[in-house]
């Protein structure tokens, strides 16, 4: 192996650009996902959260009012990031519909 400053980055590993020796690239720290509600305020599992509007359930007549307070939260992968249960249904939000009580 050699010591050289010249090294050509590949999406999986390194070459060495002089004598083409390639070892894998380490593994990157995942960042920690950061939810943020609709005024910027991290969320975290276990906070309660504020309806900022009036949201209709997908497939059903109901309607969420807005000012509704909600169980204890449960953040998610995926396109709703926010798990809880508000006025007895569970239900999928998306942050930016809501802010930390």
């Amino acid at each position: 192996m050699c010591e050289t400053e010249e090294v050509l980055k590949h999406a999986e590993r390194f070459e060495c650009a002089t004598c083409g020796h390639e070892w894998d690239r380490p593994a990157e720290a995942e960042k920690p996902r950061v939810v943020k509600d609709a005024h910027g305020t991290p969320l975290a599992d276990g906070d309660q959260v504020i309806l900022l509007k009036a949201l209709p359930l997908k497939g059903s007549n109901q309607v969420l009012k807005g000012g509704s307070k909600s169980k204890p939260i449960k953040l998610v992968d995926g396109d709703h990031e926010i798990s809880c249960k508000i006025d007895g249904i569970s239900v999928g939000l998306k942050a930016c519909f809501v802010r930390k009580a």
